[in-house]
């Protein structure tokens, strides 16, 4: 054989050897996608970063959501993708990522979805579009988290976790957190549509001499910190810049590594230079600065003195109130953060450097921009102490604010409105919407609202803004409907519910109860037993914290005896309602699995009248009538029934909804 031949031979050996196609070219393996269900929750998939592709109707499920941009993990996959605008209702393609769990998760409405609010959890995630990175390829299957035995029915999970205490019949399938990834934080914008035009040609620059157009070059002032840029978690950092050293210098209520506008990480200084502040001002404040063109030089220099002079009078400090400043055009943008100056002396020179951004009062679009970033764990907001938002406006905002301010009151933000030069008789046409103010403000009484004639009066508005907004006690809005009530529990313990099933009963109080941010200023939860006789299991107060009142949930003993509903609601009315706190929403809970052997309609009415919001919930045998007399109108949002115990859990989201709608829903004056 020649050698020709023999190289021939050899490079065909090669080339079948090696797969390679005839063209020369390998074919890339296409990425298989597993396919999941509307109601599969994240925490269900044992993966730290996976693919799956959605169903279409999605939407129509309604399978709940906790969270904005980030979701706590026992949310559902394809609802959270809907409402960040991964994907619409007809479905498609999720990279779902994991990470570590929030303190608090806030809810808003968006995409058609209304997710939740939770005030923590283990363990979260991010969605984003299911299209791979080049060379990145995903599992083609799941591996799902193991379910733990259970008393309720195959394939029912739990709405709401009861993990922070041992399990009274059963823990929920452990949702993991050793696989999640670094804390990180995911912003989603949410357009504010509006049809409003540029009001250059309408609303005057009140500058003397100064003529701009819209179309004006702004000089963009990039700002210090953001929410992209926090710093790393605690755990990651050295221990220099641990929260000992925070907590040695701030007490009770550490400052959470505030970094100032050179980078330098402020919990780096000398206890002398860490400003405490008022203690009796302790809010964290967001002023949101009309940047727009149409307030010109002169008058945006007078802003900056007057929030200046704010930020001395306030007296800034960790113990006291912390400040920090959005300045809105076209869009709004950080300039510092609740946590990056920790005393007015940093403050002042931080607040003199801002550049006047341009572009319209979209003022709208900021209280967005608030409402879904600035009021974050990351941004310094403290949880304990109110959300204020300050808007400081020339003439009028150039987008709808009714929508933007709802969903910031709902989630706790106490909205103040500082008008400047309102628009005079000849300007309201132009005003895009009427009674901007009003629609916008938490409470339309004049508390939160301060019309200003002139900008060189501004400065006689100091004092009063910075007692108002550290009214803590007027601070209304920071009250939500997870925070704000006395839940009194009625439970039926007679002999024809059975120690199993009243366990079951305990689960469902538990999972509704985790639901609440609970402490003797928030949520506080009170529970009586009833068979013929009644006992007060504990009373509102007793159990201040979470894991506390579910551990007193769990150690509740079933009595087991007849069924006296109507002296039960009379006895929670003495024993409870008669103690509850003048702010507080009273709400009563009764869970009875028959009929009562006597009159309910009389102690039912009686407590209606002292102002008690009552839920009746019946099981099995339970009548009718009964749970519409017990129940507050209307009965479809207040009464429920299934036909056995382990169905429960069906009405714990229900629950929750309804008791947020009507807080949500209550008039604002």
């Amino acid at each position: 054989m020649s050698k020709a031949t023999l190289t021939t031979v050899f490079i065909a050996f090669l080339l079948t050897s090696s797969g390679a196609k005839p063209n020369g070219k390998n074919k890339k393996p296409k990425q298989a996608v597993p396919a999941i269900e509307c109601d599969m929750r994240a925490g269900k998939i044992s993966l730290s970063e996976f693919i799956v592709k959605c169903p279409a109707n999605c939407r129509e499920t309604k399978e709940k959501v906790y969270g904005t941009g980030v979701f706590a993990s026992i949310s559902s996959i394809c609802n959270a993708a809907i409402h960040s605008g991964v994907i619409t209702n007809s479905g498609g393609k999720v990279i779902v990522m994991k990470m570590a769990g929030q303190a608090i998760y806030k809810g808003s409405l968006a995409n058609g979805v209304r997710s939740l609010s939770l005030p923590n959890w283990r363990e979260s995630f991010s969605v984003s579009v299911g299209k791979p990175k080049q060379g990145v390829t995903y599992p083609s299957t799941l591996v799902f988290v193991p379910s733990r035995p259970t008393t309720v029915k195959t394939g029912e999970p739990k709405d709401l976790p009861y993990s922070t205490v041992s399990p009274v019949t059963e823990a929920p399938e452990a949702e993991p957190s050793s696989t999640a990834a670094p804390p990180t934080t995911t912003h989603v914008t949410i357009p504010i549509t509006t049809s409003a035009k540029p009001r250059a040609t309408v609303h005057k620059v009140r500058e003397a001499g100064v003529h701009r157009s819209e179309t004006s070059v702004a000089i963009r002032r990039q700002p210090h910190a953001s929410s992209a840029s926090a710093p790393a978690p605690e755990e990651h950092k050295p221990p220099s810049e641990t929260s000992h050293t925070r907590e040695s210098l701030a007490g009770s209520n550490p400052f959470e590594s505030g970094f100032s506008a050179q980078g330098h990480d402020l919990t780096a200084r000398v206890p002398e230079l860490m400003s405490q502040g008022d203690p009796n001002c302790k809010v964290d404040i967001a002023f949101l600065m009309d940047g727009s063109w149409s307030i010109g030089k002169r008058r945006f220099k007078i802003q900056k003195d007057f929030l200046v002079d704010v930020s001395q009078v306030i007296n800034v400090g960790v113990a006291g109130p912390m400040m920090g400043i959005i300045q809105y055009g076209d869009d709004p943008v950080t300039e510092f953060s609740l946590k990056q100056f920790s005393s007015s002396k940093d403050l002042k020179p931080a607040i003199s450097k801002i550049v006047q951004k341009g572009g319209l009062s979209n003022v709208g679009k900021a209280l967005s921009y608030i409402n879904q970033h600035f009021f974050s764990d990351a941004n310094g907001n403290r949880g304990g102490a109110p959300n204020v938002a300050v808007v400081l406006v020339d003439g009028w905002p150039t987008d709808k604010v009714e929508e933007a301010s709802r969903l910031a009151r709902e989630s706790g933000i106490n909205i103040f409105f500082v008008t400047i030069e309102g628009p005079d008789e000849n300007e309201k046409q132009n005003v895009v919407e009427t009674n901007f103010v009003d629609k916008a403000v938490c409470r339309t009484n004049g508390f939160f609202s301060l019309p200003i004639k002139s900008w060189f009066a501004l400065r006689k508005a100091v004092q009063p803004l910075v007692k108002q907004v550290c009214d803590t006690d007027r601070l209304v809005c920071s009250k939500t409907c997870l925070n704000a009530n006395d839940i009194a529990f009625v439970i039926d313990g007679s002999s024809s519910v059975g120690t199993g099933n009243f366990r079951t009963v305990l689960q469902f109080v538990a999972n509704v109860t985790q639901e609440f941010e609970i402490s003797d200023t928030d949520t506080r939860v009170g529970i009586v037993q009833y068979t013929y006789e009644q006992r007060l299991e504990f009373a509102f107060g007793q159990h201040n914290n979470k894991a506390d009142l579910l551990n007193a949930i769990k150690r509740i003993n079933y009595w087991s005896g007849g069924t006296s509903t109507g002296a039960a609601i009379t006895f929670a009315a003495d024993q409870l309602f008669s103690k509850s706190k003048p702010n507080k929403r009273k709400i009563m809970i009764v869970i009875t699995d028959g009929r009562s052997y006597d009159d309910v309609r009389a102690p039912a009415l009686a407590v209606h009248r002292k102002g008690v919001i009552a839920y009746s919930i019946g099981i099995a045998w339970a009548a009718q009538d009964e749970l519409e007399y017990i129940a507050t109108d209307p009965d479809r949002d207040h009464s429920f029934f299934v036909d056995e115990f382990d169905n429960l859990y069906k009405y714990v989201s229900k629950i929750i909804h309804n008791i947020c709608n009507e807080f949500n829903s209550q008039p604002r004056n």
